[in-house]
């Protein structure tokens, strides 16, 4: 029986799909058919008739017809998720109240210790699909958890408005692909800064709660397990959020153009003498990737890399390339 979720008891659903079958038919044809007796299919069918799922006939013998099943159960089924919801709704509001009184009683519910990368993984996917307002991550290189561009989570939860700022620091971009995956999370949505360096991982959901790491552990495939914590209201969740927005402060903010090169902005004005790939190119630079780097993700000889910001050093009449990035910053062409 599959109708139980209609609030449709077993002996209503098999008096119901015969009348759907026979079209019209007697209490006494209907018994005969479904292997009741004659008292217990006319209670069955003045069930059905009270549920609006069958109606009879004024004259005697009196005959009975099925309702159309769109009409009979779409609606019942209807009432019955909507009321689901609010019961999913209240159960989480419960769950709350209980965690936060825990929280009171036992501070080890303050801290959940999570071993190894796939719990990690895990645990980080539940925070973003459990997010409502803002997620805020600190991105260093060699992922111990989640490959560059690989957190889908994210995607879909800026597809539900979640507001994503990520910081990433410089070595982030050796990495292969990495510069074409915040590519891809800037637009998408994601807001992203970059810095020299960042002092841990961090990954916080709704300001309510957090990930980071009990020890360094060793990147993706080294014999090292990670250990993280999962941390919920306190004080340290506060010191983490703190320690968030201070690097935020301070961070270049990256975007994308066009072309599809991510660079630092502090300024505009001027016009833009650089192609494409000069562009592309001073945008790596600008985010702290090393040479090696820059021909590794641009396809280039180390040595091409070179010389075209040699080039776009004369241009901007700059004899450094910290001179160059503010030039850059100050024309207007990043």
């Amino acid at each position: 029986m599959t109708l139980e979720a209609a609030g449709v008891t077993g002996p209503e659903e098999t008096v119901y799909r015969l009348l759907v079958t026979m079209g019209r038919a007697t209490a006494q044809e209907v018994a005969d058919r479904s292997g009741l007796d004659l008292a217990h299919t006319r209670h069955v069918l003045d069930a059905l008739a009270a549920k609006n799922m069958a109606s009879q006939s004024d004259g005697l013998p009196r005959h009975y017809r099925a309702t159309p099943p769109d009409v009979a159960l779409l609606p019942r089924l209807k009432r019955r998720a909507d009321a689901l919801d609010v019961a999913r709704a209240e159960a989480t509001g419960l769950l709350e109240s209980y965690r936060e009184t825990m929280r009171r009683q036992d501070h080890g519910q303050l801290i959940e210790v999570i071993t190894g990368a796939e719990a990690l993984r895990q645990h980080l996917r539940q925070i973003q699909d459990g997010a409502r307002d803002e997620m805020l991550w600190f991105c260093k290189a060699q992922y111990v958890a989640m490959p560059s561009g690989s957190n889908r989570s994210e995607y879909e939860a800026l597809g539900r408005g979640v507001r994503y700022r990520v910081l990433y620091e410089k070595a982030f971009f050796d990495d292969e692909g990495a510069v074409d995956n915040v590519v891809e999370g800037v637009r998408a949505g994601e807001l992203a800064r970059a810095v020299p360096h960042l002092p841990l991982r961090l990954a916080v959901a709704d300001r309510a709660i957090a990930i980071c790491p009990l020890v360094p552990g060793g990147p993706y495939g080294s014999p090292e397990e990670p250990t993280s914590a999962l941390v919920r209201d306190s004080n340290l969740l506060a010191a983490l959020i703190a320690l968030f927005e201070r690097y935020w402060e301070d961070a270049v903010p990256l975007v994308v153009d066009d072309t599809g090169a991510v660079a630092g902005t502090d300024g505009a004005g001027g016009p833009d003498p650089l192609g494409a790939t000069d562009r592309r190119l001073l945008a790596l630079l600008v985010a702290g990737v090393a040479d090696k780097a820059v021909a590794t993700q641009m396809g280039l000889s180390r040595r091409t890399v070179q010389r075209r910001i040699q080039r776009m050093m004369e241009l901007a009449g700059a004899t450094t390339r910290m001179q160059l990035a503010w030039q850059a910053a100050r024309r207007g062409w990043l």
